[in-house]
């Protein structure tokens, strides 16, 4: 029977609400520390978990007084972070986030290269373009790179550091201390890209990875989003509300792979949500509902503002957004604008979506006793929306905990979640291929 992919999604330290860590049972400075993460990881790997995903920004989101304050989340770099977890966990995936716009190439294949050795092939890289205006300042840049350049530029990015994997063939390291031959000068290459964007000349001065290519993970979900994604995606990280959309989204997605050259099955679409367990429906809705009572109403404003790309300040916060930016001028992240103007049909104020985007951004709740949140991820499973989940904890450790520990035991007696880790590498696990190497040796 097929088995749905878990991944614990790890984005703010204490939690995914971005005010979690004023819980009362949240951690503090424990986040900056490896003990923290390692007992995280331990939980998720005793759990069968097929990841964790570490997201990331190259910035401090500081446009607005009140962001500094309550909610600048400064976090650990994770290519580091993960590299101290693959020597204390054996099975589990290692997925860390890393910006196409702000890193160069070969430094990016270096480094996943290097982390699915030392992890023996369970590595994977979340492809991101930066669409903030923090971000891209902390790098020599005034503003935003063009949405269109940056998805461009993402694409042939991702067509060197592919190269640079495929540089050296599996069997290209020789070490015949009989003969003194370290390598077969034959089987490595350089790759001599010379592109729009990029010049590299290669080749990685890094083994080819055990997986051949580690996973590859994205998530911009606008047009340009979802194009790189079937063309270069092993795992789609998506924003979906409901069944419907779920299968009209699998549906589009079919379709651009199909122009790419791929089949359905090379990727798997994994929606975010936003675990609430407790024994009780009523608790549950409790535990949720507290969250909501920390958040100062600032820091909600702030992020509509952040969102939607104006600065929703001056307007009431019981009044109607304002005019939204033209999508397709706008060069921050235009699914998060494409659902502010979705909001703005529903005709939600200002304080609605502030509630909104605080939780998890817009990735919906799955509330209940655990037979009700194993209930609702079958019923998508099931019905083709998801082949598995990005699982968003409002507070850590404590809501990944209780996952662990009663979700999922009863998620693998329905089947659906698996009970022990199979195959080699996370690539087998997940059942994708291993990528050939594209200059003819494997």
């Amino acid at each position: 029977m097929k088995r749905m992919i878990l991944s614990a999604f790890f984005f703010n330290p204490q939690g995914d609400h971005r005010i979690s860590w004023r819980h009362p049972r949240a951690p503090s400075r424990e986040v900056y520390d490896l003990p923290y993460f390692q007992s995280l990881a331990a939980a998720s790997e005793a759990a069968k978990l097929d990841a964790i995903f570490v997201a990331d920004h190259v910035g401090m989101w500081d446009t607005f007084e009140s962001n500094i304050a309550h909610y600048a989340n400064p976090r650990l770099e994770p290519i580091t972070l993960l590299s101290a977890l693959a020597a204390v966990t054996s099975q589990i995936g290692l997925l860390a986030t890393a910006s196409a716009s702000y890193t160069e190439p070969y430094n990016v294949a270096r480094m996943f290269a290097s982390l699915d050795h030392l992890s023996h092939g369970r590595a994977g890289w979340n492809v991101v373009t930066s669409s903030m205006p923090e971000e891209a300042m902390n790098f020599g840049h005034d503003g935003n790179i063009d949405h269109a350049n940056r998805y461009e530029r993402a694409g042939e990015y991702l067509d060197v550091v592919k190269a640079l994997w495929d540089s050296i063939d599996d069997d290209a390291i020789l070490l015949d201390r009989d003969s003194g031959l370290f390598a077969d000068v034959t089987r490595i290459r350089r790759i001599n890209h010379a592109g729009k964007y990029l010049r590299v000349r290669g080749p990685l001065n890094v083994p080819r990875p055990p997986q051949g290519h580690p996973v590859i993970v994205q998530a911009g979900s606008s047009d340009d989003g979802k194009t790189l994604a079937a063309r270069h995606a092993d795992i789609h990280f998506a924003v979906i509300r409901s069944i419907e959309e779920g299968l009209k989204y699998r549906a589009d997605f079919d379709v651009r792979l199909a122009a790419a050259g791929r089949a359905p099955a090379d990727l798997k679409i994994l929606p975010g949500i936003h675990p609430v367990v407790a024994a009780s429906r009523d608790e549950a809705r409790e535990k949720e509902e507290f969250l909501q009572t920390l958040v100062p109403e600032r820091i909600g404003v702030d992020l509509v503002s952040s969102w939607c790309g104006v600065d929703v300040s001056a307007f009431p916060i019981d009044g109607p957004l304002p005019p939204l930016p033209d999508l397709e001028s706008y060069d921050g992240q235009r699914s998060n604008l494409e659902r502010m103007k979705a909001f703005a049909e529903q005709g939600l104020s200002i304080r609605d979506v502030a509630h909104r985007l605080i939780n998890a951004g817009a990735v919906p709740s799955v509330i209940g006793t655990p037979a009700d949140v194993a209930d609702q991820l079958e019923e998508w499973f099931i019905a083709g929306a998801a082949d598995g989940f990005n699982l968003m904890f409002p507070l850590l450790p404590e809501d990944l905990t209780q996952f662990c520990t009663e979700v999922v035991p009863e998620l693998q007696r329905r089947g659906l979640a698996q009970t022990d880790y199979n195959g080699a590498t996370l690539r087998d696990r997940l059942e994708l291929k291993r990528p050939a190497n594209r200059f003819g040796r494997t």
